[in-house]
């Protein structure tokens, strides 16, 4: 549906992307998954048409995508990261505004504007101004304004920010059962439980580039280990962290140790050396390693600002 070909974006000496390709599948629930200043929001700014690209190419349907020529827009829907709402009007009349500069008119849009709030969870307070509505309320009206006009994808950029986990909960819920119907959606995050919940494929970004690509299992394959085993964050000895650093790598992050385990090492050996050094079994956790080990991996450890 979406292709990105050699897709270039910079603002001044910085390159927000540099080089990226990529094809999105009709159906699809794909992930955009990168730190803060990865890249992610030009991409989906491009994506969407409001900006063009320095150099590459963007086609939704075969049909480019340009600042200069709304066709391909018409047919997707866009979330934006910050709250795109006339706050002194009600939901209701956000919906009917929004509904009218998409071309809809008269009882359609009037039925679409009531199946939305009711969607969400907004139909008992249509007549309130949206200034008075909490975060999350906001977000959900944010998400129906951009598929009233029933487009073919809809791109979210980091639509749960500020929202309380209710909220967050019923988005998810909402935009499951319209990828079901058959929505392509791109959904951009820095949060790897919103990620490995909704998308079947996930797209590692960061400095503008796609590091990773792939389902989770497929991904998981990326790291240098199979098995993660965390601890509470028990005094290791030297002798102890020689012994375990020679078949993985122990590191400690949030008062937890997290030993990962080198591809062939058996975890009874793992439990041999431990219990050798006094440490008891029942203080250690093995778990399949996670999508935020991959995320780590890949982009660092180091905080972004």
């Amino acid at each position: 549906m979406l292709s990105l070909r050699s897709v270039t974006k910079r603002y001044g000496a910085l390159t927000a992307l540099d080089g990226v390709s990529l094809d999105i599948a009709h159906g699809e629930f794909f992930g955009l998954l990168g730190p803060n200043g990865a890249g992610k929001s030009t991409l989906m700014s491009l994506a969407a048409g409001l900006r063009a690209p320095d150099a590459g190419a963007l086609t939704l349907d075969s049909v480019v995508i340009t600042p200069a020529d709304p066709a391909a827009r018409s047919a997707l829907g866009l979330v934006p990261q910050s709250i795109a709402l006339f706050q002194e009007l009600s939901a209701e009349q956000n919906l009917h505004t929004f509904g009218r500069l998409y071309g809809l008119r008269g009882a359609v849009l009037r039925e679409r504007i009531d199946e939305a709030l009711t969607a969400v969870g907004l139909a008992d307070r249509r007549h309130d101004p949206v200034k008075n509505y909490s975060g999350g309320m906001q977000r959900r009206l944010n998400l129906i304004a951009a598929l009233l006009h029933r487009p073919k994808l809809l791109l979210c950029d980091e639509p749960t920010v500020g929202v309380d986990p209710q909220s967050r909960n019923a988005i998810f819920d909402f935009l499951e059962q319209r990828n079901r119907e058959g929505l392509t959606i791109i959904y951009s995050t820095h949060y790897m439980e919103e990620a490995t919940r909704l998308c079947s494929r996930i797209g590692i970004i960061d400095h503008g580039k796609i590091h990773a690509l792939g389902t989770l299992d497929e991904l998981l394959t990326r790291l240098p280990f199979d098995e993660e085993i965390v601890f509470p964050a028990t005094p290791v000895t030297a002798p102890l962290a020689a012994e375990l650093g020679a078949h993985g790598a122990l590191t400690t992050l949030e008062g937890r140790h997290h030993f990962q385990a080198a591809t062939g090492f058996k975890l009874s050996a793992f439990y041999a050396r431990t219990e050798a050094h006094g440490l008891s079994p029942q203080l250690f956790t093995a778990a399949r390693p996670s999508l935020e080990a991959v995320f780590l991996h890949l982009t660092g450890r180091n905080l972004r600002e």
